[in-house]
């Protein structure tokens, strides 16, 4: 497992060292005192670190917004380690395996690694597929992603499934954001099952997908559509 621990605080990132140091399958581990150096770091390894362990509170930038990036740049599992429990919620929309709360015992610490491996030991999917929910699905047949408080619905005619995610971190997942179209705030769609576009003079549209639904596109978003023909 490589590591990444992000942390402005020398003394919490020495702390998480000497924690990860007795677990035996760290096999790597990184550090940087802020976001712009983590993102540095992490554009020039050769692949992204399997765990990234952030603070919220730091200069350049905040662990939350860090931890949308690095889901980006293809760091499967993030775990928040901070003093300020006012950004759990936060978090958990980031789809972040854990929330650490300082000060944390080596005990806490030892839980969510649990979970992260649990996580690791699961096959990435192939391009193309998804698990939800312990189902794999083919993204192809999903019509339509609608966000749902703190998770997505994902839209399978006649039935849907449940992830805690935001559709922001979904749609940035490697793959995603060619397939999907996010037309409203609150939802994206599948291009491959668009069959019509009805223009309105509102200024916003309608989409009538494959099997006969109607979505609606915001007028902000209508642009997205311009080049493209069913």
């Amino acid at each position: 497992m490589r590591v990444l621990i992000v942390d402005d605080e020398p003394a919490a990132r020495a702390k998480l060292r000497r924690l990860l140091a007795t677990e035996v399958d760290v096999a790597e581990l990184l550090e940087a005192p802020d976001a712009p150096a983590a993102l540095a770091l992490v554009g020039a390894l050769p692949a992204p670190p399997d765990l990234a362990l952030l603070d919220i509170e730091m200069p350049g930038g905040n662990g939350v917004q860090l931890a949308a990036a690095l889901r980006q740049a293809g760091v499967r599992c993030i775990i928040f380690s901070t003093a300020h429990a006012e950004h759990a919620l936060q978090a958990f929309e980031l789809a972040a395996l854990d929330y650490l709360l300082k000060p944390y015992t080596a005990e806490r610490l030892a839980a969510a690694l649990v979970r992260v491996r649990e996580l690791l030991e699961r096959p990435a999917p192939p391009v193309g597929e998804w698990w939800v929910e312990g189902e794999r699905i083919q993204l192809a047949e999903v019509h339509w992603i609608s966000a749902a408080d703190n998770y997505i619905e994902l839209h399978l005619p006649p039935r849907s499934l449940l992830e805690r995610a935001t559709l922001a971190d979904a749609l940035a997942r490697p793959g995603w954001a060619a397939r999907f179209l996010r037309v409203h705030r609150s939802h994206a769609v599948n291009l491959a099952q668009v069959r019509r576009i009805e223009r309105l003079a509102s200024g916003e549209a309608v989409l009538t997908l494959s099997g006969g639904e109607t979505l609606r596109v915001s007028r902000g978003y209508r642009s997205v559509l311009d080049s493209f023909t069913p």
